[in-house]
């Protein structure tokens, strides 16, 4: 090589020197329930986002990176969520965490400064538990609307069509207990008390459902609320109705209405109210319904079907990848995190979300959907 030669080389290398190298990858690290009471969700969780991080990564990636998704299943068991978080900060070095699942779970990662400590964020979990939102947490950024704002919702539209006799059915656990608790307050504020408030265990379809069932029935309540999850809203719904029950039912966000007919029976399901925290996704009305239909159609696999839960994640997943393109070409945990926060309003296709310094609730948008005679869901 020529000595002229030889210093272009030479100032080739220090120059790949001095500038950034790009990560090869982005690891994105989810824990989801994909066995147990919680499976079905927990796949439609994952599924939301698989079908936008393979979009991405089928454009080139974020600034050259590709997206490796990590998915562990914990289901739906608050130690094994605490391990495998663990294993994704400590040992794959993710980047970000992403769509969990479980007011409890969540609550102990906090309890345990596991997420703090990481300075790591997690993005679109899908619970509305109070505590997860108040007091502030700086790691945790929520797409949905809280379960208190449900509450809310759902109570305001009975009382304004003259229902005042609500009962609540509760899993025995901090997303039972939250929903309980926005009930309870949505109530308070119209001068009003539950007619009766019953729980059933977590993880487990025992006699705790049959003697809700009394318990409610025996109140004569005129709608009841649900803050249950698919499994054991079915087994209520079919024993409360087999038992006579007439009440309106209703239910929180994260039940599937494919899923509740399939346990329960149509004859017993329709009618039921289920408040819902992103728009409906069955009519492409708005931009984001329109791509999420469109990548549904394109990466999920053929007996997949179009949810709520899989929309909600896919917003999510929307939502992280904005973060780790503004974080730019090499991003850390910490400028992840920071690159979230500066997101301000951001629309996210005809969906908007809201972040900043001192909040990390990125939306309240709720309304409620009802499943028809038909199966299908109705707004």
């Amino acid at each position: 090589m020529s000595t002229k030669g030889c210093v272009f080389a030479l100032i080739a290398a220090l120059l790949s020197l001095a500038l950034p190298s790009r990560a090869a990858e982005l690891v994105v690290g989810q824990v989801a329930p994909l066995s147990g009471v919680l499976a079905s969700t927990g796949q439609q969780m994952v599924l939301g986002a698989k079908i936008y991080f393979e979009h991405i990564n089928g454009k080139g990636g974020i600034h050259g990176a590709k997206i490796r998704h990590i998915v562990l299943d914990d289901g739906y068991k608050v130690e094994e969520t605490i391990r495998l978080t663990r294993q994704l900060i400590d040992k794959d070095k993710a980047v970000a965490l992403f769509g969990y699942a479980g007011t409890a779970n969540l609550t102990e990662l906090l309890k345990r400064n596991i997420m703090q400590d990481a300075n790591i964020a997690l993005v679109a979990p899908y619970t509305g538990g109070e505590t997860l939102r108040n007091p502030f947490n700086p790691s945790i950024f929520h797409i949905r609307a809280g379960y208190a704002d449900e509450a809310e919702h759902m109570v305001g539209q009975l009382f304004t069509t003259g229902v005042k006799h609500i009962a609540v059915y509760y899993q025995n656990d901090g997303f039972g207990k939250a929903g309980l608790a926005g009930v309870e307050n949505a109530l308070a504020k119209r001068g009003l008390k539950l007619a009766a408030s019953a729980p059933y265990e977590r993880n487990k379809l025992d006699a705790s459902v049959a003697e809700a069932v009394k318990v409610i029935a025996e109140s004569k309540a005129d709608a009841v609320i649900m803050v249950s999850i698919n499994v054991t809203t079915a087994a209520f719904v079919k024993a409360y109705r087999s038992a006579g029950g007439t009440a309106q039912l209703f239910n929180i966000s994260v039940v599937d209405p494919a899923e509740l007919v399939k346990l329960g029976g149509l004859s017993n399901l329709h009618g039921l109210g289920i408040s819902q925290v992103v728009p409906f996704p069955y009519s492409p009305t708005l931009p984001v319904i329109r791509e999420y239909r469109e990548l549904f159609m394109k990466y999920a696999p053929k007996e997949a079907n179009i949810s709520y839960t899989s929309f909600e994640e896919f917003i999510g997943a929307k939502v992280l990848v904005e973060g780790l393109r503004r974080a730019g070409p090499n991003p850390t945990r910490e400028k992840v995190l920071r690159a979230l926060e500066g997101l301000g309003a951001h629309d996210i296709g005809g969906f908007q979300v809201n972040y900043s310094r001192d909040n990390r609730i990125g939306s309240r948008f709720v309304e409620v959907t009802v499943i028809g005679r038909d199966g299908r869901l109705l707004r």
